[in-house]
């Protein structure tokens, strides 16, 4: 939620994690790595999925837009993170916490959608939607999943993501009595604590969203994974097993992700200390965009096989 103009508050402190200088620098080189890394990483696989015509399928420019949240992510909250480890006043202005705010809502809100339809891309890849049996149908893939159609769900999910996520909070403004934010960002939960006001509302309204975007594409996920365990184990053994690990990485993924976020948001936010606030938001925003690449790339035959032939190309 958006701190309100008329806390008269033009600056926020983020109280970050420790003060100590010796945690600090052990804190700045773990996350530095863990930045260069995701860089690196997310970097990597959006090159080798534009410069490649064998990765340009439906499902590689889903991991591409997956890849550029999660520069997106990281980029939002670790260089003022990394800042902030060597500085004692740790400010950032009132338009810059609102910015971040707003970043990671949206950015939050297209990926878990974008997980979902990365899950039905999977199911219409393996099964036909609207015709479940043990044989899959694998030539209706292109029809159902053509470039226009992937477009559309694309512009539909940051659509959504807006009107969900990062409308609400922009039409919510709250009076804030402090400014001392007891994070290492601008965390929607952690701001909403340092209201004047009583806040149910505003949780009410946090629950009500976090049902849409988080629990609805979830079921979505478990139900297109669900279709595709019943109809795989049907079928021969060398069909079985690629499908299986073409779906191992999504779901690995989906794990990490909806777990972090839902132990999060569906509770009152007085229910959780600033601390679990703190470390679950270390997870899903540091953590997982750093995981989801490698996952990805070591789970997915294509994905290796360009990456070894992209490595041996730029090292001769």
């Amino acid at each position: 939620m958006k701190p309100n103009n008329k806390s008269l508050i033009t600056e926020m402190i983020l109280l970050g994690f420790s003060m100590d200088p010796k945690i600090n620098g052990l804190l700045f080189v773990l996350f530095f790595a863990i930045y260069v890394v995701t860089l690196s990483g997310n970097s990597l696989i959006i090159i080798l999925i534009i410069n490649n015509a064998q990765l340009h399928k439906p499902m590689y420019f889903f991991l591409c837009v997956l890849s550029i949240l999660d520069l997106c992510y990281s980029t939002t909250a670790l260089p003022k993170l990394l800042a902030d480890l060597f500085s004692t006043e740790r400010i950032i202005s009132h338009l810059s916490c609102a910015i971040q705010i707003y970043v990671m809502l949206l950015v939050a809100g297209i990926e878990y959608q974008l997980l979902a339809v990365m899950a039905y891309d999977r199911y219409v890849a393996i099964c036909h939607p609207l015709q479940y049996v043990a044989i899959c149908h694998p030539l209706h893939y292109h029809t159902l999943m053509r470039w226009g159609n992937c477009y559309k769900l694309m512009a539909l999910v940051f659509i959504l993501s807006f009107m969900l996520c990062t409308l609400p909070s922009i039409m919510s403004p709250i009076t804030i009595c402090s400014n001392q934010v007891n994070h290492f960002m601008c965390e929607m939960l952690a701001v909403l604590k340092l209201s004047c006001e009583d806040i149910s509302t505003n949780e009410l309204q946090i629950f009500s969203i976090s049902f849409i975007i988080l629990l609805l594409p979830l079921v979505l996920i478990l139900l297109s994974y669900g279709f595709i365990i019943s109809s795989v184990i049907k079928i021969q053994s060398a069909g079985r097993s690629k499908a299986f690990s073409t779906c191992t990485s999504h779901l690995g993924v989906v794990a990490l992700y909806f777990g972090t976020a839902m132990l999060m948001y569906f509770g009152p936010a007085s229910m959780y200390s600033s601390d679990q606030e703190k470390y679950s938001s270390l997870f899903y925003v540091i953590i997982s965009p750093m995981l989801n690449p490698l996952i990805y790339s070591l789970n997915n035959r294509e994905v290796k096989d360009t990456m070894k032939k992209f490595l041996v190309k730029i090292t001769h």
